[in-house]
């Protein structure tokens, strides 16, 4: 039986291999994708606090003109005071009317949190972000992630720079992942007390023959877990199918928390309040949170939103959500990460899960080694192939030596 499984995990490996390096070394490069982002990029996400910042409806005001025929999708503000303030830009006529136009159901999509974009796969360049002093309201950079070296890397991570067909092979070399998985934990299943010691350490004074069988079989048992979790959650993104049975057998659902309407205004005018007003609604229920990030209303009936990652936040996606009344400012409803149901808590741990940030810089410095690991598996399972087959001509070869050589003895 062993033996139908080591040709179906080899198989397997020849098959999907290639692409399996690529997505770990890719994953291995986005791990700390935003630390050195910011740290080669200081100035754009940190400034010398000088005075009492502007308030947010004058930055709205200074990023419009300096970049004119540009509406704002939404205006991120970080309690640390040495940050820039993130406004996202709506860029292009097209882009804009189909905002305007989105209604109920565009604003339920909006709720949708920022990893879930992945999920669909290859998407048009958005709007530009406006790094902005908030001290001074100067625009410090006009940002569009998509020109940038992550973002190639992103690509050939999900979907190998080829669209939908490379996202189609990225999820189907996922999937034949999963199975090497499993076919690799039946392989190394001992049957003796003695193999079981051999297979969880490895041989280091050995020939690099057997160095590098333990560094697929030894280190391929201690991560295949951690690398299970990585498939499985790689796997929502690749196949809708998948993601859909995924909340189906638990009976949850994943979608947001759906948006409320305002109610009609009192006054003639319909005035909706400023991102101030909505500032201090939010910062007296939660005062301390990490940002506050506010989308203003796109037409008369919507709600005025605003997300926040409280201090305590178990990660970085469990952000709490509040809607107010865009003409009076009252909570009309929210919605903190605790409070969702369990599908929604799937949805948003998913994305952390994957890319070890799930618990900061220790998870984040384990999902470096293990991609770096999972990447290095191809070529160590290639090389002991390489030396089986050269061990089988060796053995097919030596009795046929032997016969000429007792020929020209003869």
């Amino acid at each position: 039986m062993k033996v139908f499984f080591r040709r179906i995990h080899l198989y397997l490996g020849l098959t999907a291999g290639l692409v399996i390096t690529i997505s770990c070394l890719t994953g291995a490069l986005l791990v700390f994708e935003k630390e050195l982002t910011e740290a080669f990029n200081h100035d754009r996400y940190f400034v010398e606090p000088g005075g009492a910042r502007l308030p947010l409806d004058k930055v709205a005001t200074l990023v419009k003109e300096a970049v004119p025929g540009a509406g704002i999708s939404r205006i991120q503000v970080f309690a640390d005071p040495t940050r820039t303030l993130q406004v996202q830009l709506e860029e292009g006529k097209k882009g804009g009317q189909k905002e305007a136009g989105a209604g109920k159901e565009g604003r339920k999509k909006g709720t949708a949190k920022a990893g879930e974009k992945e999920a669909a796969g290859p998407k048009k360049e958005k709007g530009r972000t406006a790094f902005v002093n908030p001290y001074t309201g100067k625009i410090i950079e006009l940002y569009s992630y998509q020109q940038t070296f992550y973002y190639q890397v992103f690509s050939l991570h999900r979907w190998l720079l080829a669209g939908a067909v490379g996202k189609l092979i990225t999820g189907i070399s996922t999937l034949i992942f999963f199975f090497i998985l499993v076919t690799g934990i039946i392989l190394w299943w001992p049957k003796t007390r003695n193999i079981f010691r051999q297979r969880i350490k490895i041989k280091w004074d050995g020939n690099w023959k057997r160095v590098n069988n333990d560094l697929h079989i030894v280190l391929g048992f201690y991560t295949s877990i951690f690398l299970f979790v990585t498939v499985f959650t790689g796997l929502t993104w690749s196949f809708e199918w998948f993601n859909k049975a995924l909340y189906a057998s638990l009976g949850t659902s994943p979608k947001p928390l759906a948006a409320p309407l305002s109610a009609p205004a009192v006054e003639a005018s319909g005035k909706s309040i400023s991102y101030e007003t909505a500032m201090a609604v939010v910062k007296h229920a939660v005062p301390d949170a990490l940002f506050y990030s506010f989308t203003a209303p796109k037409d008369s009936s919507a709600a005025f939103m605003v997300s926040l990652l409280p201090a305590d936040a178990l990660h970085e996606a469990a952000t709490t959500t509040y809607y107010l009344d865009q003409f009076n400012g009252s909570v009309l409803t929210s919605q903190t990460f605790a409070q969702r149901n369990l599908g929604q808590k799937i949805r948003g741990t998913i994305k952390p899960l994957h890319t070890g940030a799930i618990f900061g810089t220790p998870s984040k410095i384990f999902a470096l080694i293990l991609a770096l690991l999972g990447a290095i598996f191809p070529v160590t399972g290639t090389l002991m192939w390489l030396n089986r087959t050269r061990k089988k001509k060796k053995k097919v070869a030596s009795p046929v030596v032997s016969k000429e050589t007792t020929a020209q003895v003869a």
